[in-house]
């Protein structure tokens, strides 16, 4: 189905970098979540109203609102589709994070009015009457949420939008809570017992548990998010593959929207390679990154020494001596000067981002250890932090 309707309403829908297909995929998610949830709001609404299920009735209300929530993804993905302009020079991305952050508020509204409704419910029981109508829309409503949980799901991943995955995780949540009321209709047919209420408060757990998750997952994204680290290891595995490359270090990525990345690297070359072919070739790996990405790229070279002995040897012991502080840290743009009475070690430290330590102690273990090796050393050290 979901193969189906990319087929029909989208064309060239495998260029997922480009921008005028990410707006069509966004459409096509939040008209198909704003129709199916409407028809089943409808659809339970009677069910509630035949049964007199609290949980049925609530239910009802809750796709009620991810049809508002679809629309609200809708208007984000058509404004984030606007041209840069003189004030947003790096286009409207992030407004889809706004969108699933405010998606996130009216799941977390309807779980706290569930929440109410099903306590009064406990407080001032009433019957609720078994039919085979309300159990079988509960019955379809959980196949149509479960396909569209998995088509924002694909699409989501397709095209990373944080407005799908949203509603992936809310239709997900809402299969079970839907679970919840089909019980609750069951229990109806073979027993007095009223478990409508208990049963409310289950499925407003679940809606306000998936409301939390979205609004974590949301907050993290406006607030700015760490990059995946297998994403950066792709990049920098990238980077290395060129001719000249010796190494990668600072990397940043500067995250305006699903579909507006920038990055900024060093790249470690040759010292006594030709500055003009090196030039070429990170023109070259900058123009393949947004090719291959759609991620504008801007390299810094730092001319690293590779061919003499004496400093190759001493790098290998401050390499040694750094990895002894910490395994995890690392060195870059390492350079020597050698006088009549001592050796300046010149080198930065990457620090990573999850390690907390006073920079100026992370110094003087560095310190220490090369001391030992030979007392004549002395440490001109830059910590870097990295940004994932």
């Amino acid at each position: 189905m979901t193969s189906l309707l990319v087929k029909l309403f989208i064309k060239d829908s495998e260029n997922y970098n480009d921008k005028n297909v990410r707006t069509s995929y966004g459409v096509l998610s939040s008209i198909t979540g704003i129709v199916l949830n409407l028809l089943l709001a409808g659809a339970k609404y009677a069910a509630g109203v035949i049964s007199g299920s609290i949980s049925i009735t609530a239910d009802a209300i809750n796709n009620l609102s991810d049809a508002g929530s679809s629309i609200v993804s809708l208007f984000g993905v058509k404004i984030s589709a606007k041209p840069p302009d003189r004030d947003h020079p790096y286009g409207h991305g992030r407004i889809e994070y706004i969108s699933a952050f405010i998606v996130s508020f009216f799941v977390l509204f309807m779980g706290i009015e569930l929440f109410k409704e099903s306590v009064g419910k406990i407080i001032s029981p009433e019957p609720v009457k078994f039919s085979f109508f309300s159990l079988a829309i509960l019955l379809v409503s959980i196949i149509c949420k479960l396909w569209l949980g998995i088509f924002n799901k694909t699409i989501g991943k397709k095209i990373n939008s944080a407005p799908m995955m949203a509603v992936m995780k809310d239709s997900f949540s809402d299969c079970l809570a839907t679970g919840v009321a089909a019980v609750s209709v069951i229990v109806s047919a073979f027993s007095d017992f009223n478990i409508d209420g208990y049963l409310g408060i289950i499925v407003a757990v679940f809606i306000l548990t998936a409301g939390f998750g979205i609004l974590k997952e949301t907050l993290g994204d406006i607030l700015g998010r760490a990059p995946d680290a297998e994403f950066i290891d792709e990049i920098s595995e990238k980077i290395l593959s060129y001719p000249h490359i010796c190494g990668v270090h600072d990397m940043i990525i500067h995250d305006y929207g699903p579909s507006c990345r920038f990055a900024s690297v060093h790249a470690e070359v040759p010292s006594d390679e030709d500055f003009m072919e090196l030039h070429d070739i990170i023109d070259g790996i900058e123009r393949d990154i947004y090719n291959e990405y759609g991620m504008l790229t801007s390299i810094h070279m730092d001319p690293v020494v590779m061919n003499d002995k004496r400093i190759n040897e001493l790098r290998k012991i401050t390499q040694e001596a750094v990895a002894s502080v910490g395994e995890r840290l690392s060195i870059h743009d390492f350079r020597v000067v050698e006088g009549p009475t001592h050796t300046n070690l010149i080198f930065d430290v990457l620090l990573p981002g999850d390690i907390r330590c006073p920079d100026r102690e992370i110094c003087q273990k560095i310190e220490k250890e090369l001391s030992k090796i030979d007392e004549r050393f002395f440490c001109v050290i830059t910590v870097d932090h990295a940004f994932h």
